[in-house]
């Protein structure tokens, strides 16, 4: 079967060949698709289940559900789409073990990072906002401006890994007591005194390349902000009862917290016989992909199949 081109402007999406091969859809399945993006992963489940299957998405950004309908309409088999956290996918498909496969793609999409207006870039300035679902939650503005300092510090290790946590949060509370921390290049320029590199470079020398000094705070911050780790973990407390006997799913993560919640959750599932198998390892991206998208370059990707009901 041909596999559809990928619109202008937007890379393949991450560990596409790897998903497909995992989960193996066929011709009248029923596919869900936890994080929809821009539809690249379920464009490719949707044509593979063809005309008698079903695609059945969700994506907590409700502006992502337009293209995605017009990408997936295009296909032209049966699909349904959601404005809905992952979290609640039981909820989504009534209770029932209705999927033969699930893939969730964890994170934010490349177009969120893009948009400046979306506040999720330390390298695009604009207002701090960062939560997936613009419709409802606290801003990272408005978390900023009230968080305590040992609060800060513990999610800046906790979801950021940053090493200097508590200099970072001694510094951002310093500067919200002279004026509210309301713009992303306001935040990293804080960052960036507070680690000492005001003058970063992405590439110090030919042929290197160096991290943001506020890379590990802007995760830590979208983390929090979005609840994810906790979203995570309900799904995959959700999941297996959400797959019919023999389901497969697929999860892609790129942060070493949300893989660490996959692989526990997988192997503890394994152990209690309720997954059949599971992978050993993760799947990274091969070295053609990290290097036509770097943005892959952390993704990891983890399945698990359940065992026979």
């Amino acid at each position: 079967m041909a596999r559809r081109s990928t619109p202008p402007g937007q890379h393949r999406p991450v560990l596409l060949d790897e998903v497909l091969k995992i989960l193996d859809p066929q011709p009248g399945q029923v596919v869900v698709d936890c994080t929809l993006g821009w539809g690249g992963h379920a464009a490719a489940l949707l044509e593979r289940v063809g005309p008698t299957g079903l695609l059945i998405g969700l994506d907590l950004d409700s502006s992502n559900l337009p293209r995605v309908k017009e990408r997936l309409e295009a296909v032209g088999n049966a699909f349904r789409l959601h404005h809905a956290n992952f979290a609640g996918l039981d909820g989504i498909l009534g209770g029932a073990p209705g999927a033969d496969m699930v893939v969730a793609d964890l994170g934010m999409s490349s177009m969120q990072v893009d948009d400046p207006a979306r506040g999720f870039s330390y390298a695009r300035d604009g207002a701090l906002d960062m939560r997936i679902d613009q419709t409802r939650g606290r801003s990272a503005a408005q978390v900023l401006a009230t968080i305590p300092e040992e609060d800060l510090r513990q999610a800046l290790l906790d979801l950021g890994d940053e090493p200097a946590a508590p200099r970072v949060a001694r510094a951002i509370l310093n500067a919200r007591e002279e004026t509210p921390i309301v713009r992303t290049a306001q935040l990293a320029r804080i960052i960036q005194e507070a680690i000492g590199e005001p003058q970063w470079r992405l590439h110090p020398k030919p042929g290197t390349w160096k991290t943001h000094p506020a890379a590990r705070t802007f995760q830590a911050l979208r983390l929090l902000v979005n609840r994810e780790m906790g979203n995570l973990g309900n799904l995959l407390r959700v999941l297996p009862w959400c797959l019919r006997g023999g389901g497969r799913a697929a999860l892609i993560s790129f942060h070493s917290g949300e893989d660490r919640l996959v692989k526990s959750a997988f192997r503890d599932g394994l152990r209690g016989g309720i997954y059949e198998v599971t992978s050993k390892d993760p799947i990274r991206p091969a070295f053609s992909e990290r290097q036509a998208n770097p943005r892959s370059r952390s993704a990891k990707l983890r399945w698990a199949r359940l065992a026979a009901r």
